[in-house]
């Protein structure tokens, strides 16, 4: 590992951006104020940064078109903090070696740890590669005004790693999502008379089908796809036949299938009209034969698969999703993450860039 004593101050300044980060509401589509905090950090170290929305990207010094590139990518939005919030969510307090505040853990660590890997290589020569660091917005809605609205300004990338709350495990496979709209027609009648054909006793048809189905490929990190019932609406009074009820499925899809070949088997088992809100959000897998995977395997990294979405979902190239914290504090009142694991989340960054430079083929 790369020695405790080269990262400490490193450390010590990258815990106080995210404790200014944390301060800052930045709500989904509300990051304006955190994406300039982001830009004052990097124009303090002279460093050019670039910027699309609330999106802030900057580029190694020696930056080289001709060269591969690699994408350290994680957000800055947050949710909004929940009814069981017992402190001030904007209150970045460190008590007893915890950092209290929302977006501390999901994704503040894993942002400011990824920074201070990009900094660690920032003004390094004759790199193989290229290093971009993206800090997004509206990861936390999947917006349009996130990652993916700035692929196209970034060069193609050979590898991204994505900075979520893994234990510094790596995510090397990601479920993708896809929401369905379904539709049953019937007929409407006066509820006391045999008239009529009921939609929603239609659509239990359907529904009991869903219930127990099972998709037909099965993915080795993954496992299963799945799709629930999350949503139904029927009727609108008690002595109406309803001629039309609708519900929703949740998709979540492994690296078995493209979004086109689920909505296909699904489509072929209920008798609904069927319309997907989107096939935006794919699954994804690090392919095992990717200098990546070797490198992870070489450092001793634990892989597994994810089945939590992140921005891997919109990202067009092998990736992985690592970072300090825990995805289980993700979302929970009183969020916090350790300041170890920041620590720790730095130097696991680092160790991983090196060793992939080292081998490089």
């Amino acid at each position: 590992m790369i020695p405790i004593k080269d990262l400490s101050s490193l450390h010590t300044q990258q815990v106080e951006l995210l404790q200014s980060l944390i301060a800052i509401p930045s709500f989904s589509r509300e990051e304006s104020e955190t994406a300039d905090i982001l830009q004052s950090f990097f124009k303090a170290k002279e460093i050019p940064s670039e910027r699309s929305g609330n999106n802030i990207w900057v580029k190694n010094l020696f930056f080289d078109a001709k060269k591969p590139s690699i994408l350290l990518n994680s957000h800055h939005d947050t949710v909004k903090p929940n009814a069981g919030y017992t402190r001030d969510p904007f209150n970045p307090s460190i008590e007893d070696g915890k950092l209290f505040g929302l977006g501390s853990n999901d994704a503040g660590g894993p942002l400011v740890a990824l920074i201070a890997a990009f900094l660690w290589f920032y003004g390094k020569e004759n790199l193989p590669f290229n290093l971009i660091l993206a800090a997004t917005a509206e990861e936390e809605i999947s917006g349009k005004n996130g990652i993916e609205s700035i692929l196209p300004l970034l060069p193609v990338f050979e590898l991204a790693i994505v900075g979520e709350p893994t234990l510094m495990q790596a995510a090397v496979a990601e479920k993708g999502l896809m929401v369905i709209d379904c539709v049953v027609k019937g007929k409407a009648g006066h509820a006391a008379r045999e008239e009529g054909e009921n939609a929603l006793y239609k659509a239990l048809d359907d529904l009991q089908t869903i219930k127990d189905f099972e998709f037909k490929k099965v993915s080795t990190f993954l496992g299963k796809s799945k799709v629930s019932a999350t949503v139904i609406q029927a009727g609108s009074q008690h002595n109406v036949v309803p001629d039309e009820c609708s519900f929703t499925l949740d998709v979540r899809v492994t690296d078995a299938y493209t979004l086109e070949e689920i909505l296909g088997e699904v489509s072929q088992a209920i008798k609904a009209e069927m319309s997907p809100r989107s096939k935006r959000l794919n699954s994804s897998k690090l392919p095992e034969n990717h200098h990546a995977y070797q490198t992870l395997k070489a450092l001793g990294t634990p892989t597994y698969g994810s089945p939590t979405l992140s921005d891997q979902a919109l990202i067009p190239y092998p990736s992985f999703k690592m970072g300090p914290g825990d995805s289980a504090r993700s979302h929970t009142a009183d969020e916090f993450i350790y300041v170890q694991e920041i620590h720790e989340g730095i130097q696991g960054y680092i160790q991983f860039l090196t060793h992939y430079i080292q081998t490089y083929p």
